[in-house]
């Protein structure tokens, strides 16, 4: 499949009402289609999740950023379906509690990288400190900074910072790999209607999260700053269309799966010595008997 439409070039401007469609489609207009692809991807996604546990050098971070209801929890329940629990960590991200506030806002995601060899998952990440403290600037007041730069001072130092951690990240092995799930504002809607119309999704439901959309605007400017500043060629963005969510599924994964091939994963090279040991292992198993 050809990432192009999805990937957001570095030093570039994006516009998201004019650059990309949350209701697009490339060449898949039937449901059956894509899933059959998707299962192959998640096939080949296990292969490389292996792979990438056994050879123990990189680790993959996964960020995941949306409006709510975009089908972030189900996009990772059926992409990662196929792969090793022991190799692969989610996390989701909530409000800071009192010990976090307490440490610079990069520590909590910190804590969460994933070790080498595994998939980690961000369900929400330190892009919110661009995003809901940036619409909501009276969280910023709570964050017990020293001292907060004016106007738009703040959000492009945090750009800096967020660049330069992510360009370590990277430098030392964990791969970085950051979706933003477009869904539109009437999709929103309709997928809102639909948890309070059914009794076994009204836990999903928050009457916070309608009360949000009155910030919609500002949000989506918000993910346009952040789009322009910190889509980089070592860690880019992806905008995935997500009025589907069987679109949204089969881009992911399949963009998931190119960025593992790229990496030319091997299963560790043992020794002469070590071949030796399994052959006499062999030979002692076969002669004994049970």
């Amino acid at each position: 499949m050809n990432h192009d439409p999805f990937f957001v070039k570095p030093n570039t401007q994006i516009s998201l009402t004019k650059d990309y469609d949350p209701a697009y489609l490339a060449d898949f207009h039937e449901k059956s289609d894509a899933n059959a692809k998707l299962s192959a991807g998640i096939e080949k996604l296990a292969q490389y999740q292996d792979i990438l546990y056994a050879q123990n050098t990189y680790a993959l971070l996964i960020i995941f950023q949306a409006m709510d209801a975009a089908g972030k929890d189900s996009t990772i329940k059926h992409v990662m379906s196929g792969v090793n629990p022991q190799g692969c960590q989610v996390y989701s991200f909530k409000m800071p509690s009192v010990e976090e506030l307490d440490h610079d806002y990069l520590w909590r995601t910190m804590k969460a990288l994933p070790e080498r060899g595994r998939i980690g998952i961000f369900n929400r990440s330190y892009y919110e400190e661009l995003l809901v403290v940036r619409v909501h600037p009276e969280i910023l007041a709570k964050q017990q900074l020293p001292h907060i730069p004016p106007g738009n001072q703040i959000w492009k130092q945090r750009f800096e910072e967020i660049n330069n951690f992510e360009k370590y990240l990277v430098n030392n092995g964990i791969i970085v790999l950051k979706f933003f799930l477009n869904v539109s504002k009437a999709a929103q809607k309709k997928r809102f209607l639909e948890r309070i119309a059914s009794p076994e999704k009204h836990w999903k439901f928050s009457v916070n999260d309608v009360r949000e959309r009155a910030f919609w605007d500002d949000y989506m400017q918000a993910y346009e700053d952040i789009f322009n500043h910190t889509s980089t060629k070592l860690a880019p963005w992806y905008i995935i269309p997500a009025d589907r969510k069987w679109f949204t599924r089969l881009v992911v994964a399949d963009i998931i799966c190119s960025k593992l091939q790229g990496l030319n994963l091997q299963y560790p090279q043992v020794s002469e010595e070590y071949k030796q040991q399994l052959l006499q292992a062999k030979e002692l198993l076969e002669s004994t008997e049970e």
